[in-house]
């Protein structure tokens, strides 16, 4: 199959982040993009690094729960602290399978990730059976054991005119019990101007930005046991394991996660 070229014109939600996380794999026209909603937001940043800690903590508590494989959709770039390097570091047997719908994140992830336990496929995460019966994620993954699946910093970038409660579903159905899921999603509820402005940005270059009430996020959840504390503000999962994640004012971070297994 003829693999789609890397769009160096046009900005990249995978690159962008890779910038915010101090990553070298970004262009000038992802640094502009990100650099002006740094401007207009300078706490974005910031909520990366955030999203990154979260999921190490997250990870932490599915790999205690004996899950060591994962499917990271929506994975971005393999950056310093992502989910092969902190499943490698929790249990060196773990696997993870990477997905993302820029062809950038194959390019890179497959001269920077370790082949015999990880793997990267180019695939849209809202065609699960795709992403799930892909030759990669089948030669992997043991679907017969649990499996981690990572929704972290992906959903933002999700469409309302998708339905993510049943595409979330699928994914769930098709994985056995004792798996479990990670989520985040920006808050509907970051509503100042400077938020606001900085989702128009985002849509001036083409990247539809969605995010969602604690209510749409725990829907999409349906069908999962939430793990304590809930959904809630990023910086409230579990802060008592990290307490530098402590933030003064929580609700600036305006992101919901939670983490949910599968009865």
């Amino acid at each position: 199959m003829e693999r789609p070229e890397i769009d160096l014109r046009s900005a990249s939600v995978a690159r962008i982040f890779d910038y915010y996380l101090g990553g070298a794999h970004n262009f000038a026209v992802d640094r502009v993009l990100a650099d002006a909603a740094a401007k207009l937001m300078p706490e974005l940043p910031r909520m990366m690094h955030l999203h990154r800690r979260f999921l190490a903590r997250a990870m932490g508590h599915v790999v205690e729960q004996g899950v060591t494989q994962f499917i990271d959709l929506g994975s971005g770039l393999p950056t310093p602290g992502g989910s092969a390097e902190v499943a490698r570091r929790l249990d060196p047997s773990s696997r993870v399978v990477h997905v993302d719908i820029d062809p950038a994140v194959e390019a890179h992830g497959k001269r920077l990730l370790d082949a015999a336990d990880s793997a990267v496929v180019v695939g849209d995460m809202c065609d699960p059976d795709a992403i799930l019966d892909h030759p990669e994620t089948r030669r992997l993954l043991d679907f017969s054991r649990p499996v981690g699946l990572l929704l972290v910093g992906v959903l933002d970038f999700v469409g309302y005119d998708v339905d993510l409660p049943a595409i979330i579903a699928r994914y769930r159905d098709r994985v056995v019990s004792g798996s479990h899921i990670v989520l985040t999603n920006f808050s509907v509820d970051g509503g100042d101007e400077e938020y606001q402005r900085t989702e128009q940005l985002y849509r001036d270059h083409t990247i539809d930005f969605h995010p969602r009430s604690a209510a749409e996020v725990t829907e999409l959840l349906a069908g999962f046991e939430l793990a304590e504390p809930g959904v809630v503000d990023v910086s409230l999962w579990r802060p008592e394991a990290v307490v530098e994640d402590l933030d003064e004012h929580p609700e600036r971070s305006a992101v919901h996660v939670a983490v949910g297994r599968k009865p």
